[in-house]
Protein backbone atom coordinates (compact mmCIF):
# COMPACT_ATOMS: atom_id res chain seq x y z
CA UNK A 1 0.00 0.00 0.00
CA UNK A 2 2.79 2.35 0.63
CA UNK A 3 4.08 1.96 -2.62
CA UNK A 4 1.16 2.47 -4.45
CA UNK A 5 0.58 5.98 -2.38
CA UNK A 6 4.18 7.22 -3.81
CA UNK A 7 2.87 5.97 -7.34
CA UNK A 8 1.59 8.35 -9.74
CA UNK A 9 -2.12 9.21 -9.98
CA UNK A 10 -5.07 7.43 -11.72
CA UNK A 11 -8.89 8.95 -11.53
CA UNK A 12 -11.94 6.98 -12.95
CA UNK A 13 -15.21 8.41 -13.02
CA UNK A 14 -18.13 7.05 -14.84
CA UNK A 15 -20.47 8.67 -16.87
CA UNK A 16 -23.96 8.25 -18.44
CA UNK A 17 -22.58 8.00 -22.09
CA UNK A 18 -19.20 6.32 -21.38
CA UNK A 19 -16.11 6.07 -18.92
CA UNK A 20 -13.16 8.48 -18.27
CA UNK A 21 -9.47 7.10 -16.80
CA UNK A 22 -6.87 9.84 -16.33
CA UNK A 23 -3.36 8.84 -15.21
CA UNK A 24 -0.84 11.08 -14.14
CA UNK A 25 2.38 10.82 -16.56
CA UNK A 26 5.20 10.92 -14.12
CA UNK A 27 8.73 11.78 -16.52
CA UNK A 28 11.21 10.18 -14.13
CA UNK A 29 13.99 10.68 -16.47
CA UNK A 30 14.58 13.02 -19.29
CA UNK A 31 17.16 10.39 -20.76
CA UNK A 32 14.75 7.59 -20.80
CA UNK A 33 13.41 6.63 -23.91
CA UNK A 34 9.88 6.73 -24.32
CA UNK A 35 9.39 3.50 -26.78
CA UNK A 36 5.82 3.25 -25.12
CA UNK A 37 2.72 5.32 -25.59
CA UNK A 38 1.40 4.50 -22.24
CA UNK A 39 3.30 3.57 -19.08
CA UNK A 40 -0.43 3.31 -17.19
CA UNK A 41 -2.85 2.10 -19.12
CA UNK A 42 -3.15 -1.20 -20.27
CA UNK A 43 -6.61 -2.70 -22.49
CA UNK A 44 -7.17 -5.84 -21.46
CA UNK A 45 -9.71 -6.84 -24.55
CA UNK A 46 -12.28 -5.06 -26.59
CA UNK A 47 -14.42 -3.83 -23.96
CA UNK A 48 -12.06 -3.92 -21.01
CA UNK A 49 -9.02 -1.26 -20.00
CA UNK A 50 -7.08 -0.86 -16.92
CA UNK A 51 -4.93 1.65 -15.26
CA UNK A 52 -2.42 0.94 -12.50
CA UNK A 53 -0.17 2.36 -9.36
CA UNK A 54 1.91 0.39 -7.79
CA UNK A 55 5.40 -1.66 -9.01
CA UNK A 56 4.90 -1.01 -12.54
CA UNK A 57 6.95 -5.01 -12.80
CA UNK A 58 4.10 -6.35 -10.84
CA UNK A 59 1.61 -4.67 -13.24
CA UNK A 60 3.21 -5.65 -16.04
CA UNK A 61 2.58 -9.60 -14.37
CA UNK A 62 -0.72 -9.02 -13.33
CA UNK A 63 -2.15 -7.26 -16.46
CA UNK A 64 -0.62 -10.09 -18.51
CA UNK A 65 -3.11 -12.72 -16.35
CA UNK A 66 -5.82 -10.41 -16.95
CA UNK A 67 -5.80 -10.47 -20.59
CA UNK A 68 -5.30 -14.43 -20.40
CA UNK A 69 -8.02 -14.78 -18.26
CA UNK A 70 -10.08 -13.12 -20.63
CA UNK A 71 -8.99 -15.17 -23.66
CA UNK A 72 -9.94 -18.14 -21.79
CA UNK A 73 -13.35 -17.28 -21.37
CA UNK A 74 -13.69 -15.85 -24.99
CA UNK A 75 -12.54 -19.50 -26.39
CA UNK A 76 -14.51 -21.36 -23.82
CA UNK A 77 -18.15 -19.19 -24.02
CA UNK A 78 -17.89 -17.73 -27.33
CA UNK A 79 -18.40 -14.55 -25.80
CA UNK A 80 -16.41 -11.59 -24.10
CA UNK A 81 -15.88 -12.09 -20.29
CA UNK A 82 -17.78 -9.59 -18.08
CA UNK A 83 -16.13 -6.91 -15.96
CA UNK A 84 -16.81 -8.05 -12.56
CA UNK A 85 -15.76 -11.69 -13.30
CA UNK A 86 -12.67 -10.55 -14.74
CA UNK A 87 -11.77 -8.55 -11.88
CA UNK A 88 -13.02 -11.02 -9.58
CA UNK A 89 -10.82 -13.79 -11.01
CA UNK A 90 -7.69 -11.92 -10.47
CA UNK A 91 -8.37 -10.32 -6.76
CA UNK A 92 -8.74 -14.23 -6.47
CA UNK A 93 -5.13 -14.86 -7.11
CA UNK A 94 -4.23 -11.62 -5.68
CA UNK A 95 -5.72 -12.73 -2.45
CA UNK A 96 -3.58 -16.13 -2.73
CA UNK A 97 -0.57 -14.22 -2.31
CA UNK A 98 -1.28 -12.70 0.42
CA UNK A 99 -1.38 -16.01 2.75
CA UNK A 100 1.18 -18.46 1.38
CA UNK A 101 4.56 -18.37 3.25
CA UNK A 102 7.68 -16.67 1.34
CA UNK A 103 5.52 -14.99 -1.46
CA UNK A 104 4.80 -11.43 -1.12
CA UNK A 105 1.57 -9.71 -1.93
CA UNK A 106 1.42 -8.07 -5.42
CA UNK A 107 2.32 -4.40 -4.69
CA UNK A 108 -0.50 -2.88 -7.22
CA UNK A 109 -4.03 -1.49 -7.42
CA UNK A 110 -5.80 -1.09 -10.87
CA UNK A 111 -8.62 0.66 -11.52
CA UNK A 112 -10.95 -1.29 -14.69
CA UNK A 113 -13.47 -0.02 -16.85
CA UNK A 114 -15.35 -1.66 -19.10
CA UNK A 115 -18.93 -2.55 -20.76
CA UNK A 116 -20.38 -5.61 -20.95
CA UNK A 117 -24.37 -7.08 -22.12
CA UNK A 118 -24.99 -7.36 -18.27
CA UNK A 119 -24.44 -4.04 -17.01
CA UNK A 120 -23.34 -1.60 -19.11
CA UNK A 121 -20.85 0.65 -18.17
CA UNK A 122 -19.08 -0.48 -14.89
CA UNK A 123 -15.44 1.32 -13.01
CA UNK A 124 -13.94 -0.83 -10.54
CA UNK A 125 -11.06 -1.17 -7.55
CA UNK A 126 -9.10 -3.45 -6.88
CA UNK A 127 -6.63 -3.63 -3.56
CA UNK A 128 -2.81 -5.62 -2.96
CA UNK A 129 -5.21 -7.65 -0.40
CA UNK A 130 -7.79 -8.80 -3.41
CA UNK A 131 -10.61 -6.88 -1.96
CA UNK A 132 -12.72 -4.90 -5.15
CA UNK A 133 -15.25 -2.48 -5.22
CA UNK A 134 -17.52 -0.98 -7.82
CA UNK A 135 -17.07 2.77 -7.81
CA UNK A 136 -19.35 5.73 -9.43
CA UNK A 137 -15.94 7.95 -9.36
CA UNK A 138 -12.63 6.94 -7.16
CA UNK A 139 -9.03 7.44 -7.50
CA UNK A 140 -5.66 5.29 -6.93
CA UNK A 141 -2.36 6.44 -6.12
CA UNK A 142 -0.23 9.74 -4.73
CA UNK A 143 -2.55 11.89 -3.01
CA UNK A 144 -6.26 9.55 -4.02
CA UNK A 145 -7.40 10.86 -0.32
CA UNK A 146 -7.86 14.42 -1.29
CA UNK A 147 -8.74 13.19 -4.97
CA UNK A 148 -11.69 11.31 -3.60
CA UNK A 149 -13.06 13.66 -1.19
CA UNK A 150 -12.63 16.42 -3.88
CA UNK A 151 -15.08 14.22 -5.60
CA UNK A 152 -17.19 13.34 -2.88
CA UNK A 153 -18.19 17.03 -3.08
CA UNK A 154 -17.78 17.95 -6.81
CA UNK A 155 -19.55 14.50 -8.54
CA UNK A 156 -23.10 14.72 -9.06
CA UNK A 157 -24.96 11.70 -9.30
CA UNK A 158 -27.81 12.45 -12.09
CA UNK A 159 -26.29 11.25 -15.28
CA UNK A 160 -22.83 13.29 -15.35
CA UNK A 161 -21.79 13.38 -19.25
CA UNK A 162 -18.26 12.35 -20.33
CA UNK A 163 -17.56 15.81 -21.29
CA UNK A 164 -18.78 16.93 -17.72
CA UNK A 165 -16.72 14.21 -16.57
CA UNK A 166 -13.49 15.12 -18.29
CA UNK A 167 -14.10 18.85 -16.73
CA UNK A 168 -14.29 17.01 -13.22
CA UNK A 169 -10.94 15.49 -13.77
CA UNK A 170 -9.21 18.18 -15.03
CA UNK A 171 -10.67 20.21 -11.58
CA UNK A 172 -9.76 17.89 -9.06
CA UNK A 173 -6.03 17.14 -10.68
CA UNK A 174 -5.34 20.29 -10.52
CA UNK A 175 -6.57 20.72 -6.94
CA UNK A 176 -4.44 17.10 -6.25
CA UNK A 177 -1.53 16.81 -7.73
CA UNK A 178 1.95 18.50 -6.63
CA UNK A 179 2.37 20.12 -10.27
CA UNK A 180 2.76 23.94 -10.38
CA UNK A 181 0.91 23.96 -13.57
CA UNK A 182 -1.18 21.33 -15.02
CA UNK A 183 -0.40 20.39 -18.47
CA UNK A 184 -1.37 18.02 -21.50
CA UNK A 185 1.73 16.30 -21.46
CA UNK A 186 1.42 15.49 -17.76
CA UNK A 187 -1.83 13.46 -17.98
CA UNK A 188 -3.35 10.66 -20.09
CA UNK A 189 -6.30 11.14 -20.62
CA UNK A 190 -8.46 7.51 -22.18
CA UNK A 191 -12.34 7.68 -22.69
CA UNK A 192 -14.64 4.19 -23.08
CA UNK A 193 -17.54 4.58 -25.25
CA UNK A 194 -20.05 2.52 -27.86
CA UNK A 195 -20.44 3.33 -31.01
CA UNK A 196 -22.36 1.38 -33.52
CA UNK A 197 -22.50 -1.80 -31.46
CA UNK A 198 -18.75 -1.90 -30.42
CA UNK A 199 -16.71 -1.00 -27.62
CA UNK A 200 -14.64 2.64 -28.38
CA UNK A 201 -11.18 3.31 -26.51
CA UNK A 202 -9.50 6.42 -27.32
CA UNK A 203 -6.55 8.42 -25.93
CA UNK A 204 -6.99 11.69 -25.82
CA UNK A 205 -4.24 13.67 -27.77
CA UNK A 206 -1.90 16.25 -25.74
CA UNK A 207 -3.76 19.28 -27.80
CA UNK A 208 -7.36 18.49 -26.75
CA UNK A 209 -6.29 17.72 -22.92
CA UNK A 210 -4.44 21.15 -23.09
CA UNK A 211 -7.45 22.56 -24.60
CA UNK A 212 -9.16 21.13 -20.97
CA UNK A 213 -7.55 22.68 -18.81
CA UNK A 214 -7.25 26.20 -20.81
CA UNK A 215 -11.34 26.19 -20.43
CA UNK A 216 -10.66 25.02 -16.65
CA UNK A 217 -8.30 28.02 -15.85
CA UNK A 218 -10.48 30.29 -17.55
CA UNK A 219 -13.36 29.51 -15.16
CA UNK A 220 -11.49 29.52 -12.10
CA UNK A 221 -10.03 33.10 -13.28
CA UNK A 222 -13.82 34.15 -13.63
CA UNK A 223 -15.04 32.78 -10.32
CA UNK A 224 -12.13 34.38 -8.93
CA UNK A 225 -13.18 37.53 -10.00
CA UNK A 226 -16.59 37.50 -9.11
CA UNK A 227 -14.99 36.55 -5.67
CA UNK A 228 -13.03 39.31 -5.60
CA UNK A 229 -16.03 41.98 -6.76
CA UNK A 230 -18.71 40.34 -3.66
CA UNK A 231 -16.11 40.81 -0.94
CA UNK A 232 -15.80 44.62 -2.42
CA UNK A 233 -19.34 45.06 -1.88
Amino acid sequence: MEAISHAGTCLGILASDGILLVAERRNINKLLDEVYYSEKIYKLNEDIVCSVAGITSDANVLTNELRLIAQRYLLKYGEPIPCEQLVSWLCDIKQAYTQYGGKRPFGVSILYMGWDKHYGYQLYQSDPSGNYGGWKATCIGHNSAAAVSSLKQEYDNNNITLDEAKALAIKVLSKTLDLNKLSGDKVEMVTLTRENDKTVTRILPTSEVDALIAKHDRSEAVAEQAKKEKQKL
